[in-house]
C-alpha cells in the first residue's frame, strides 16, 4: 500500500525558468538511468524476493526512488513554468517565442510543444520510457551487483547535469540525489556481501579448465598486464593455436540426425548446390559503368 505525501522528500527552489536545461534533466526522469527505472527495477525486484531482509531493502529503496522521480520532475516542472505560460498564453510575438523555446541549440520545443511543459517519461533525446531498462534476473547476487552498478551510472549523470547549471537551489536538490545514489549504492553492496558465498552467481559451479585462463585475444602491440590477468591467479594464453578447441576437441561443430533428417538435409544441398565451373552473367555485369571493376562481359579477364 502507497500513500503520498504533499511535502517532497527535498525542496525545490529554482531560480529562474530554463527550458533547455528542463529538457535535460528528464534523463533523470524517463531516461535509462532515471528515477523511474530505478523504482520499477527495485520494486519488481522486492516483489519476487525470498529473503526478508532484502524485500525491506528493495521495497524502501524502491519507495525512495519514486519520491526522487518526484523530485526531479518537480524540478522540470519549475524550469519549464516560464515558457508554459508563453505558450499557453502567446505573450511574444512567433519568431520570439519560437527562439526562446528552442534554447541554445538544444531541443526543448519538443518538450514545450508536445507535452506543454510537463515532465515527460521520456530522455532528453525524446526516447520514451521503456521497461526494457529494467534488467532483473531473479538471482540476488546478480541483481545486486545490477543495482550497484545502476547507483553509480545514476550518480555520473547527476554530476553531469550539476555541472550544467549555475542555479543554485537546483544544484542543491540535484547534489541530494546525487548524494542517495551513492548511499544506496553502499546498501547493495552490504547486501550483496551478506550472502556467502556470492561469486560466481548461481549455483552451478565454473569448469576449473577455464575459470582461471585468461585469453590475450587483442594482439599485434605491446601486452598490458595488471591483477586482472597476471599473478599465480591466472594462466595467460597467447598462442593463437591455444585459444582454439580448448576443449580438447577439433573445434568444428557436429550433430547427431537420424536418417530422414540426413537425407533431406542432403536433397536440399543437392538443390541449392553452387556451380564453380559457370560464370553467369549478372545484373551487376549489364550495368556495370565506371569503377565497378572487371565484369563478366570483360574480354580478356584474367584468371583469378
Amino acid at each position: 500500500m502507497f500513500m503520498h505525501s504533499k511535502r517532497l522528500q527535498y525542496t525545490v527552489r529554482v531560480t529562474e525558468s530554463n527550458p533547455g536545461l528542463a529538457n535535460l534533466m528528464l534523463e533523470q526522469f524517463g531516461g535509462p538511468q532515471g528515477e523511474l527505472a530505478a523504482a520499477m527495477r527495485y520494486f519488481t525486484q522486492a516483489l519476487g524476493e525470498d529473503d526478508p531482509g532484502r524485500k525491506d531493502m528493495l521495497l524502501d529503496i524502491a519507495t525512495e526512488e519514486l519520491s526522487h522521480l518526484e523530485v526531479i520532475g518537480t524540478i522540470v516542472a519549475m524550469l519549464n513554468k516560464g515558457a508554459k505560460g508563453r505558450l499557453a498564453e502567446t505573450t511574444q510575438e512567433q519568431a520570439e517565442l519560437y527562439r526562446s523555446i528552442q534554447g541554445d541549440g538544444n531541443d526543448s520545443h519538443v518538450t514545450q510543444v508536445l507535452y506543454g511543459a510537463s515532465p515527460a517519461l521520456i530522455n532528453s533525446a525524446g526516447v520514451p520510457w521503456t521497461a526494457a531498462y529494467v534488467d532483473s534476473i531473479g538471482d540476488p547476487t546478480c541483481d545486486l551487483r545490477s543495482n550497484i552498478a545502476a547507483e553509480s551510472r545514476a550518480k555520473i549523470v547527476y554530476e553531469r547535469l550539476i555541472n550544467l547549471t549555475e542555479d543554485p537551489g537546483v544544484r542543491e536538490a540535484l547534489g541530494f540525489l546525487m548524494t542517495r545514489e551513492v548511499a544506496h549504492q553502499k546498501s547493495f553492496e552490504k547486501a550483496l556481501y551478506c550472502i556467502e558465498p556470492n561469486f560466481p552467481s548461481g549455483k552451478l559451479p565454473g569448469d576449473p579448465r577455464f575459470a582461471d585462463t585468461y585469453f590475450n585475444l587483442s594482439q599485434g602491440g605491446p601486452e598490458h598486464r595488471g591483477p586482472w590477468n597476471q599473478g599465480d591467479q591466472w594462466k595467460y594464453v597467447s598462442d593463437p593455436s591455444e585459444q582454439q578447441a580448448v576443449d580438447g576437441g577439433s573445434g568444428g561443430a557436429s550433430v547427431q540426425l537420424t536418417a530422414e533428417e540426413a537425407a533431406k538435409l542432403e536433397r536440399l544441398a543437392t538443390r541449392t548446390r553452387s556451380n564453380p565451373a559457370v560464370d553467369p552473367v549478372t545484373g551487376a555485369d549489364l550495368g556495370a559503368g565506371p569503377g565497378a571493376g572487371s565484369t563478366s562481359l570483360d574480354e580478356d579477364v584474367p584468371a583469378r
